[in-house]
């Protein structure tokens, strides 16, 4: 998407008293000292690159580090309440896993991915000192993500004849549906959350989101122990326990933007604007959700096709072993996507191409040593790994066999999620959406199918197919970046920034 462009003026229902700074005409650089080190040809290369580098881990890490604390609490705060309800019976461990792992990933990936354009938008705006906008964008896209749960809501009613559809016992989707019901809440708290999130990430504030993550996660481990263990709610009870808590980050989040001084200049009320430029935001939140989906739902899809091998309780046990492993490394690259974006972002606003590069070399580089040190633990405790979750040498045979491809699917995740943030700095979500489509969909799930069934490769003929499709997209991603042309990104982010400043400046001659 080129532009953004506002239909009437700004016009807070909630008006801040404390001044605000001028912010910097649209268009116009913004100084930096990394920008500036690396313009510096009266340095040597050497001394470039080492203060450059330098300067950039420091903010990286600043910013990466508290982000992977607040997703893998996130994801705790939702594995304590399927653990709970696993000490109640297998029933209730069944029905809480098929809705976290089945019906709420749906929720979660769609409102992640919509939420993502805040990302693109704010990060921007923010690197370009209009702070003005920031608070405007997060509202567009609240009002958009909570429109998109109604649908969603639809299809969380209806969960029980569409599990039936898919083959699970009635006993068990009752029992699911039940627990889904309670998550209904939820819905509309991951649209009010994200947005949020992404403004609070766009001006690198990440740690107040790590410590509410961290307190929420006391509270709600009380709480469900309470409603399953005291008040014997079962699993609507649990359900609801869930969907508070993440009523409780959104509003200690919100509290905090309002309340602190770090947010006054981009937190200035409610606004009128919000309601405006809503199709194009929807356009970009689409394919930022897309996209997004698109990697969410690829893992659960191989382990789909799994359960229709001849003997598919050993091959779903494996690959669920590998795929938890992978999903707590995966964690720690999503905050490295989270850092990539907000760089790339503000570095654009800014008017700093040759930060913009440096920083997505420095992040890319800093996942992929980390997520080749966890593929080398993996691949030495290969015959251990299986044996935290279950017993069995059955079993832990099968997820030796798989841990080649586990470690190569590590490697491929330190790189994949931070390309994708820097698609996300830059609005290429489209053209990710697409690259996702034809490398996964076209390519890898067939090819994982024949792989596993054609030629009797079982589940590591599946894995081999669709990890064909995730090396295929992340080497297009990876060409595509390093033939970026960071001057024209910066054009591209200062089209944005004008457009929107003539048309409110246009606005405001006839009102």
């Amino acid at each position: 998407m080129e532009s953004f462009e506002e239909n009437r003026v700004n016009q807070p229902l909630l008006e801040s008293k404390k001044p605000r700074p001028a912010p910097v005409p649209a268009g116009e650089e913004v100084s930096s000292e990394l920008e500036d080190i690396l313009s510096d040809t009266n340095l040597s290369l050497w001394s470039r690159l080492r203060k450059a580098t330098w300067i950039e881990l420091k903010t990286l890490y600043i910013l990466a580090a508290p982000a992977v604390i607040v997703y893998l609490l996130n994801n705790i705060t939702s594995m304590s309440t399927q653990i709970f309800c696993g000490h109640l019976g297998n029933l209730e461990l069944a029905a809480s896993s098929l809705g976290n792992s089945g019906i709420q990933l749906l929720a979660y990936g769609v409102m992640l991915g919509m939420g993502s354009a805040v990302e693109t938008l704010c990060g921007q705006a923010y690197g370009a000192h209009r702070y003005d906008m920031l608070g405007v964008y997060m509202q567009r896209s609240t009002i958009l993500l909570m429109a998109t749960g109604i649908p969603l809501m639809i299809i969380y009613i209806f969960c029980k004849p569409i599990l039936l559809l898919l083959g699970e016992s009635r006993r068990v989707a009752s029992a699911a549906a039940l627990f889904v019901y309670g998550l209904i809440p939820q819905i509309f708290a991951y649209a009010a959350n994200f947005p949020i999130q992404k403004f609070l990430q766009a001006q690198s504030i990440v740690n107040p989101s790590a410590y509410i993550a961290a307190a929420t996660l006391v509270v709600h481990i009380f709480l469900t122990w309470l409603v399953l263990y005291v008040l014997g709610w079962g699993l609507l009870g649990a359900a609801f326990v869930l969907s508070l808590s993440w009523w409780i980050i959104v509003v200690a989040q919100f509290v905090y933007i309002v309340k602190t001084e770090r947010c006054k200049n981009t937190w200035n009320g409610f606004s009128w604007m919000a309601f405006s430029g809503l199709w194009d935001f929807l356009k970009l939140s689409t394919a930022s959700g897309v996209m997004l989906c698109l990697e969410t739902w690829y893992f659960q899809i191989m382990v789909l096709i799994a359960g229709l091998l001849p003997n598919p309780e050993v091959a779903l046990d494996s690959l669920s072993i590998c795929g938890t492993i992978l999903g707590w490394v995966f964690m720690i690259s999503v905050g490295f996507n989270a850092a990539a974006s907000v760089r790339v972002s503000n570095e654009l606003g800014a008017g700093h191409p040759k930060s913009a590069a440096y920083a997505v070399v420095v992040v890319t580089s800093s996942s992929f040593i980390i997520s080749v040190i966890f593929a080398v633990v993996s691949l030495v405790l290969r015959h251990q790994l299986s044996y935290i979750f279950t017993g069995g040498k059955t079993v832990s045979d099968a997820v030796s066999d798989l841990t080649p491809l586990l470690a190569i699917s590590i490697v491929l995740n330190g790189i994949q999620p931070v390309l994708s943030g820097v698609a996300v700095g830059c609005g290429w979500q489209a053209f990710v959406a697409y690259v996702n489509v034809g490398c996964y969909y076209v390519v890898g799930v067939p090819l994982g199918a024949i792989l596993g069934f054609k030629f009797n490769l079982g589940a590591q003929g599946i894995w081999s197919g669709m990890l064909g499709g995730t090396a295929m997209q992340t080497v297009i991603l990876l060409w595509v970046t390093s033939r970026t042309d960071w001057n024209k990104e910066v054009e591209k982010a200062k089209n944005r920034l004008q457009n929107w400043e003539a048309s409110k400046e246009k606005n405001q001659l006839k009102n």
